[in-house]
């Protein structure tokens, strides 16, 4: 977070009003130590949940999300990524990145002369935590995707694995660790244009795209759970069956050594 608190107030000038957020307050106080000494004079450190901050404060002219994610664009560092995640895991972060994405554009002002932009950004190469949620803001908010400015990375996917996303999704920009030299990462720019909500019984997305398919299916998160259900009552059953065995196992062992 604080390289790009150092870069947002240099390029203010230590001027306007810099909100940095952290939903971890044991991180807080090395945040404010570093802006002490980097001499950033225009931030204030807060510590709420991101999901909740609209309802604290609003009307920003710019939001920056730095999502929490798998950290699946890191794996080269940090090699336990590959066994400590499981695809229900994979599944929460995407629930909580898509909670995370409608309050920042919540709390973004769309009549800003200067702004109502919302830049969206994870350490993650997974569809699930970028695309999908991406896809998933422009269903639910008056948001459009515009050029991230970057002459570099590849472009985000359109479509994957049988999923169609929306055609603007090729604005985004990924980065990976073999092509780029770089961490694994994903960044999208949004512009809020109007400050209205889109009711939930409608799927509404910039340019009147009327063939496009949404691969939503919650009407909160965005996630479909079904296959996720199913897994789970079959692991049950599974667990069940092998306490099952292991009770019949023990039974007949006792009764040998009866005899």
């Amino acid at each position: 977070m604080i390289l790009w608190l150092y870069f947002s107030a240099s390029l203010m000038k230590n001027t306007g009003v810099v909100v940095a957020n952290d939903a971890k307050k044991d991180r807080t106080k090395a945040l404010v130590a570093n802006i002490h000494r980097l001499g950033i004079l225009n931030t204030v450190v807060c510590n709420y949940d991101g999901r909740a901050f609209p309802k604290v404060m609003s009307g920003f002219d710019r939001v920056l999300l730095d999502a929490p994610c798998s950290g699946t664009g890191v794996i080269s560092k940090d090699q336990s990524v590959k066994t400590n995640k499981t695809e229900i895991d994979i599944f929460r972060c995407s629930h909580t990145q898509k909670e995370l994405i409608l309050s920042a554009i919540d709390a973004t002002d769309a009549n800003s002369s200067t702004g109502g932009y919302i830049v969206y950004s994870t350490c993650s190469v997974l569809v699930e935590e970028n695309e999908s949620v991406i896809d998933y803001a422009l269903s639910k908010r008056h948001v459009k995707l515009v050029s991230t400015g970057l002459e570099f990375g590849n472009e985000g996917f359109t479509q994957f694995r049988g999923k169609q996303f929306h055609p603007s999704l090729a604005l985004t920009r990924r980065f990976y660790v073999h092509s780029h030299n770089m961490d694994g990462f994903f960044v999208a720019k949004l512009k809020k244009y109007s400050n209205r909500t889109i009711s939930h019984d409608k799927s509404r997305h910039p340019g009147g795209n009327t063939n496009y398919i949404s691969e939503s299916k919650d009407s909160v998160a965005g996630i479909d759970t079904s296959s996720l259900d199913e897994k789970k009552e079959t692991q049950t059953k599974v667990s069940r069956t092998n306490k099952e065995r292991k009770r019949k196992l023990k039974s007949a062992d006792s009764k040998k050594l009866g005899d």
